[in-house]
């Protein structure tokens, strides 16, 4: 089974079609399977007076209210529609974050298969009936929780009609970006053993190694934002990769995933001529006559594997040479 691979958009588009059909072309052209938009009404999302966070003020007009920021970043129900035929046109899944439950239904009604359940909602009991109820297959973030919220996000998932089986978490961290230390990487395999649940990483850290180490720990998805241009004005682009990287950092996962294999220890098709080259084989180590005793002074292990197998040295050592041996023959 392949990584599912989504590229995530977010607000990156800066509420531009434009920008946001390059973003669906930047994601279908590094071979992600999904590309990912967010999908929220400003007015349902925060009140007039909520602040921003942190790295947002540092990357936004520190005079302007999350509610501003947020409200240029909306995408109506006609530009949803658009991105979507978009998506199909590049052979590249359409996700999108609902933030609220007017736009979980909206989601709903266009179609998705597929539900995000962004980190900020893993406590929002509503919310996560709202999309429980819908029975479609949920990627829950984890961002902020502990292990006893995500149990209970979980069985409210499941309680309100989501299969278990079409669950899968992934562990995140929402500081934009995450310092390594607060990584954890582990912590995702905590989730899968602690909920026998699918996992997979939502990464925010800079740089593409994190993401490719956690499918060789077995994330079954990584979501990673990406953007045109990191020195575009808007809240995520400075934690988000560019296009050569989003492809850079697909193409490792799909070369680990070929790395990590079957699990079945024998020799490859590609190592097994050099079995030969490799591995020695017992020679006489000087002229020996014959019906002399082999010993540990007239024999030696010399390249190639022609011969007999060093591994038969003591059934070798005290028979008798049955012909003459030049130095260096194998025996």
């Amino acid at each position: 089974m392949s990584t599912f691979i989504i590229a995530e958009a977010g607000v990156n588009h800066n509420g531009s079609i434009e920008i946001a059909k390059k973003l669906i072309d930047v994601a279908s052209q590094a071979g992600a399977d999904a590309v990912k938009f967010q999908t929220f009404k400003a007015k349902n999302l925060v009140s007039k007076n909520a602040q921003k966070a942190n790295y947002q003020k540092e990357t936004t007009d520190e005079d302007e209210s999350q509610y501003e920021m947020i409200k240029k970043l909306e995408l109506d129900v006609d530009t949803h529609k658009e991105l979507m035929r978009y998506c199909d046109e590049k052979r590249i899944i359409f996700l999108s974050t609902p933030f609220d439950l007017e736009s979980i239904e909206l989601l709903y009604e266009l179609g998705l298969e597929i539900f995000k359940i962004p980190s900020g909602e893993i406590t929002n009991l509503p919310y996560l009936r709202a999309i429980g109820k819908l029975k479609k297959r949920v990627i829950l973030s984890t961002g902020m929780a502990d292990l006893g919220e995500i149990e209970d996000a979980l069985d409210l998932l499941v309680d309100s009609g989501t299969k278990r089986e079409n669950i899968i978490v992934l562990h995140a961290n929402t500081m934009y970006p995450t310092p390594m230390e607060d990584v954890n990487l582990r912590a995702m395999q905590t989730i899968a053993s602690a909920f026998g649940v699918e996992v997979g990483y939502s990464d925010h850290t800079l740089g593409i190694e994190v993401p490719i180490a956690a499918v060789a720990m077995g994330a079954r998805v990584i979501e990673k934002h990406f953007t045109l241009d990191r020195d575009m004005e808007g809240p995520d682009h400075t934690a988000s990769l560019e296009p050569d990287e989003l492809k850079a950092m697909v193409n490792g996962i799909r070369n680990i995933e070929k790395a990590l294999g079957n699990g079945i220890k024998k020799p490859t098709p590609s190592e097994k001529p050099n079995i030969e080259v490799a591995r020695k084989s017992i020679v006489a180590a000087r002229d020996i006559k014959k019906g002399e005793i082999f010993s540990e002074e007239n024999l030696a292990t010399k390249r190639p594997a022609k011969g007999i197998n060093p591994m038969r040295w003591d059934e070798i050592i005290g028979t008798v040479a049955q012909r003459d041996y030049k130095a260096d023959e194998l025996i």
